[in-house]
């Protein structure tokens, strides 16, 4: 296959620029993520790694530079079906049950193939709490919720900030499972870090965000 033949990555970014009244936040940024690939986002605090996942987002929109999915421009509708992303909020209706929560989101944004809502909690270890309104979970269990959210969406893209926060041990080596079943199964993920916390055993680049002088 030759250069020229090579499938576009599933996202590219080129020139990406955020400012904050008038402040720059991060950027120019430069980079793109293929299928089966994962992106590991570092930089201090205030370094805007969540800000840069919340304008690949779409929640919020970039000064300056394009981002393209597949080769498109990502326009709207194409930027809410390729990415998911797990915040640090839970993003759960507090007086729901968890399944109706994941029922209301499946219906939102649609679900992964041969995928099920219990399927789904097994996964992620809340089976068990299927009645169980969101504002009675834990810390740890809200932020299982939200991976049973990204599990279960058809999206390629997973925007990850901050994965680990508010898990033990045992949430940690989910996340990690996680992310290694997506890119097997062909999707991508970008990961934020501080340094904190570990990253995911899989072949990573690195973004390395610092802020702008």
């Amino acid at each position: 296959m030759s250069p020229d033949a090579r499938p576009a990555p599933l996202m590219y970014v080129q020139g990406l620029r955020f400012l904050r009244n008038d402040v720059p936040v991060f950027g120019p940024l430069d980079f793109e993520v293929g299928r089966g690939e994962a992106l590991l986002v570092q930089g201090a605090n205030g370094a805007g790694k969540t800000t840069l996942l919340r304008v690949l987002a779409g929640l919020l929109r970039a000064d300056a530079g394009t981002v393209a999915f597949d080769g498109r421009p990502a326009e709207a509708l194409l930027r809410a079906e390729t990415t998911a992303y797990l915040g640090h909020l839970p993003g759960a209706k507090a007086d729901l049950s968890v399944v109706e929560n994941l029922e209301y989101l499946c219906g939102l944004q649609g679900r992964r193939p041969n995928q099920s809502i219990e399927a789904a909690l097994e996964v992620v270890g809340l089976a068990g709490y299927e009645d169980a309104l969101a504002r009675q979970l834990s810390a740890g269990q809200k932020k299982r919720l939200s991976l049973a959210r990204l599990w279960l969406s058809p999206a390629p893209l997973w925007l990850m900030d901050e994965p680990y926060a508010n898990l033990d041990l045992q949430g940690i080596e989910l996340v990690n499972r996680m992310v290694k079943a997506h890119l097997a199964d062909g999707g991508a993920t970008l990961v934020t870090t501080h340094g904190a916390y570990a990253a995911p055993p899989v072949r990573t680049q690195l973004l390395e965000l610092r802020r702008p002088h």
